[in-house]
């Protein structure tokens, strides 16, 4: 087995229908496997996969244990050389499979990439990104990356980079990553701590630290539509975002330094607030009220995006 392709569904049914065409429509040509991970769903997805896809080997859980850990559930058994992370959101087009394939056969140093990741309405999506340092989400929540004149403050996203060249980057979106079975056994696998969010750069960056690449590589596209299973979750996402990026700075920078960037996150999504609420006693307005509602929602539940204690998945 070549390549095992590995797709998270929570309440995605129609999304994952269309993804799943997508694949066979565009397969590679050599040999592959489809395990879908069902985390829970209320909406029929299993029994969508079930009906139409008897070829995919679908793995079902019994409560929604997150993206990391049902993404470790698969990879245990996935028998491919190479596995991609894909999202159910999201379309494969041409031959992007079969070249992202013939990458890593051809750069053995490379223990993961990521392609090209377009929108919905076809603008480039920035789906690599430096490590969300202090001084990167600084720049982002002071909204100083929108000066498109000084390549420094687009560094985070990397913004001033159209995607179209091979390049040793940071992180990789897990929407896709293709990443070497030789590489996992080395490093390990996700660390299921993490619920949604924040995994892909944890993992990107112990992938480095051992030693092997994480490139992007203009191979080919994929569309990403966003939101997919993320999309029900209103405020509380942005606190699962928050919660991820604390997590991810106390695992590998400290608790100091988690404490700074949990300080500047409240801080921002207080501005948020204030800066809405205003807004819409200005232009009374009901989308900027819903924007106002929605900070309020997670400046009031701000203190739950501190880690917990390490998760217990079972």
């Amino acid at each position: 087995m070549d390549l095992s392709i590995i797709i998270i569904n929570w309440n995605t049914r129609n999304m994952l229908r269309d993804c799943l065409h997508s694949v066979y429509d565009n397969a590679p040509s050599s040999a592959f496997e489809i395990l879908v991970v069902d985390n829970a769903s209320t909406d029929g997805s299993s029994e969508m996969v079930s009906r139409e896809f008897p070829k995919v080997r679908l793995l079902c859980n019994s409560r929604n244990v997150g993206f990391a850990a049902a993404n470790n559930r698969a990879m245990k058994v996935a028998g491919g050389s190479y596995l991609l992370l894909l999202n159910s959101d999201t379309l494969v087009h041409g031959d992007v499979l079969e070249q992202s394939l013939e990458f890593m056969r051809s750069n053995s140093q490379v223990g993961a990439m990521g392609c090209r990741v377009l929108n919905a309405d076809g603008s480039l999506q920035h789906s690599t990104s430096q490590f969300p340092s202090l001084l990167n989400l600084l720049l982002q929540t002071c909204a100083l990356d929108r000066v498109s004149y000084v390549p420094f403050l687009q560094r985070y996203r990397m913004l001033n980079w159209n995607r179209d060249t091979a390049r040793s980057v940071d992180t990789i979106s897990g929407c896709f990553m293709m990443v070497r079975s030789k590489c996992i056994e080395e490093v390990g696998l996700l660390d299921d701590n993490f619920f949604f969010f924040g995994e892909e750069t944890d993992w990107c960056r112990r992938i480095r630290i051992a030693g092997w690449g994480v490139t992007f590589a203009p191979v080919g596209e994929i569309t990403h539509f966003g939101g997919g299973s993320s999309g029900a979750l209103n405020h509380k996402r942005d606190l699962m975002l928050t919660e991820a990026t604390v997590r991810l700075h106390r695992k590998n920078s400290g608790r100091l330094m988690a404490s700074l960037i949990f300080i500047l996150l409240t801080g921002f999504n207080a501005s948020r607030l204030v800066f809405w609420w205003l807004s819409a006693k200005v232009t009374d307005k009901k989308d900027h009220s819903d924007r106002m509602k929605h900070f309020l929602g997670v400046t009031r539940e701000i203190a739950d995006a501190w880690p917990k204690a390490e998760r217990t998945v079972v």
